[in-house]
């Protein structure tokens, strides 16, 4: 017996948008073409399960989504994350309530939005990018000619001090003004790009991979899912080496003990960095099966001095993105609750 309701089938079957409808239950009653294309799980595997067995995370709340059922008052989300079979979605879900045959139930409109929040994420994070260094670059130089000054003139008040034992204290100074020259430095990053060579893309996430491998505690496994087709290509290793360790040691730091990183690389084609289109890129996946970005500092990831970790500086991400950049390269990142999945795209050009 078809559990579908009494609705215009022909209709639904045929809208671009994907439907879903649910009972009180979460139970799929029903999904159109769309929406099977969309979730990319056919009809015969959706009917009859819950939407919790279904996808293995959604950022919806799924109380609003009762509580539309038993008020009957619909509501739209523009930003939803849904993982299918370890693919993450980006949808915008309307909801409303819907009766047949004396039964409420939901109906789910779900758009599919990835490509216009990428385009958007990129030109935000750019836009970003300029003007935290705009910022960084002003604030440096009103900082570090006052520092320069009281490191000065500690270093004479050092050679006048009668007694040795007071020198302890013109040295805390010195040390805390180098303190924070270094920490300025690091704010600013490589301001250019450093020279260019032929290089292999593999060999740079090897050393990566070395490096880390001896700071990991034993519970935490790196594996690798390299594409050897990738050809050479023009780099500046050790700024592109900065770049990944960067993203690697953040999410070995966020494991704590036990979990995996994955470095994958693949070649795609035909692709659009920072306004411009590409015949052919690198594309590197730095993945862990951490506990995820914490959802409040998604959206400024990679500002400069944000950190979701205690005692962080929040510098990591700045720079890797800044390097990146330098290499006509672009990052995204997508994270839920167990997946977190940093992907760099470099062009490839002769």
């Amino acid at each position: 017996m078809d559990s579908r309701p009494d609705l215009p089938k022909t209709l639904l079957d045929n809208l671009l948008t994907a439907v879903v409808l649910l009972d009180t239950n979460m139970v799929v009653h029903y999904v159109n073409p769309a929406a099977e294309q969309l979730l990319g799980v056919s009809a015969r595997r959706l009917l009859g399960h819950s939407l919790e067995q279904l996808v293995e995370y959604l950022s919806l709340d799924l109380e609003r989504l009762r509580a539309c059922l038993k008020i009957g008052q619909g509501f739209t989300d523009n930003e939803v994350t849904l993982v299918v079979e370890g693919e993450a979605k980006l949808v915008e879900v309307s909801v409303m309530a819907v009766f047949e045959n004396h039964e409420q139930l939901a109906l789910m409109e779900l758009r599919k939005i990835d490509q216009q929040k990428r385009i958007s994420q990129e030109i935000q994070q750019h836009a970003q990018q300029l003007a935290a260094r705009d910022l960084v670059r002003g604030l440096a130089h009103e900082i570090k000619n006052p520092l320069g000054g009281l490191r000065g003139a500690a270093q004479l008040l050092e050679k006048a001090l009668p007694e040795e034992s007071l020198k302890e204290y013109t040295g805390i100074i010195i040390a805390q003004a180098d303190r924070l020259r270094n920490l300025v430095d690091r704010l600013l990053g490589p301001q250019r790009p450093g020279r260019h060579q032929v290089h292999n893309v593999h060999s740079v996430l090897e050393q990566v991979r070395r490096l880390v491998e001896l700071e990991l505690p034993p519970g935490i496994k790196i594996e690798r899912d390299y594409d050897p087709s990738i050809p050479d290509f023009e780099m500046e290793p050790d700024q592109l080496q900065q770049a990944f360790l960067n993203i690697v040691r953040n999410a070995a730091e966020a494991m704590g003990d036990q979990g995996s990183i994955r470095l994958k690389t693949r070649t795609v084609f035909q692709i659009t960095i920072h306004g411009k289109r590409y015949r052919l890129a690198a594309e590197i996946r730095i993945i862990d099966n951490g506990p995820g970005i914490p959802e409040a500092i998604r959206d400024t990831l990679f500002y400069p001095m944000v950190t979701g970790k205690e005692g962080g500086t929040g510098l990591g991400l700045s720079i890797a993105q800044n390097l990146i950049d330098q290499h006509k390269g672009r990052i995204e990142c997508v994270s839920w609750p167990g997946h977190t999945e940093f992907c760099i795209y470099l062009p490839l050009r002769k």
